[in-house]
């Protein structure tokens, strides 16, 4: 990384990067890994190997900021590691150090106070400070819920939230009756964050369930076009109607 950001004779795109430039690629080679690992799931051959070039690409990613900031004079990539390293020894004081903790959920509360007397010494305003904005939509409401859950502003369960779902859909009911663009938009973000809370105290990982479900629909769209491509046609040249029996079809089918 030193070579390619070497002013006289690196790599001139290299070169003219930032943290800024890099982190959208930081993201995109994240995601890269959660889909290996999505894929060694399913069962999908050579997915470990596809998950070791990913982590590869992900850990340049660390080694090219590591760098940036190096020539800035404020950290190297050891002193990457060496945070790291410390921050779970600090979390895990009943391993590296001598509170006891005699199960796994122990060991969950012993991080979470090691974790709170952390942001306890730095200038917090607010219990959902440190929430990243640069996290996907879904998982940044999880995140937001279970800040303010841990002082007390929550559902009590998740049957408590269902009648908030309820009127959230009542709501864009009538925003629509409006025509206000901006004011459903309010709305239908609303309902989502709702649905989230859902997931929330179903113990659902809503980024995990919306993927799933993305994935579902995306197989059973799929045997759609293949049904219509065995009959000579495409979606296009077929009815709505039709469409939607094939995808009785397959949604039977298992898929």
């Amino acid at each position: 990384m030193a070579r390619l950001r070497d002013p006289a004779d690196g790599c001139e795109w290299d070169r003219a990067q930032s943290f800024a430039t890099i982190a959208p690629y930081t993201i995109e080679e994240a995601y890269e890994v959660a889909d290996a690992i999505d894929q060694h799931g399913r069962g999908m051959p050579g997915a470990l190997d596809a998950l070791r070039d990913e982590l590869g690409d992900l850990l340049f990613q660390v080694v090219f900021h590591a760098r940036m900031a190096e020539e800035l004079g404020a950290f190297d990539f050891a002193g990457v590691a060496d945070a790291i390293s410390d921050k779970m020894i600090r979390r895990h004081p009943h391993i590296f150090g001598g509170e006891a903790a005699s199960a796994g959920w122990e060991a969950m509360k012993a991080a979470e106070r090691a974790k709170a007397a952390e942001a306890a010494g730095r200038a917090a305003t607010s219990v959902l400070d440190g929430v990243p904005l640069a996290l996907p939509a879904l998982a940044r409401a999880d995140k937001l819920q279970r800040r303010a859950a841990r002082v007390g502003f929550d559902w009590p369960d998740a049957d408590a939230v269902l009648p908030k779902i309820d009127e959230e859909m009542a709501e864009i009911a009538e925003a629509r009756t409006t025509g206000d663009a901006e004011r459903i938009s309010d709305e239908v973000g609303d309902l989502l964050f709702s649905a989230v809370n859902l997931a929330r105290k179903l113990n659902v990982d809503p980024e995990v369930a919306l993927k799933k479900a993305n994935s579902k629909f995306e197989g059973r769209f799929r045997g759609i076009e293949d049904a219509l491509r065995a009959d000579g046609r495409t979606p296009e040249q077929s009815s709505l109607d039709e469409m939607e029996a094939l995808w009785q079809r397959v949604k039977h089918r298992g898929a």
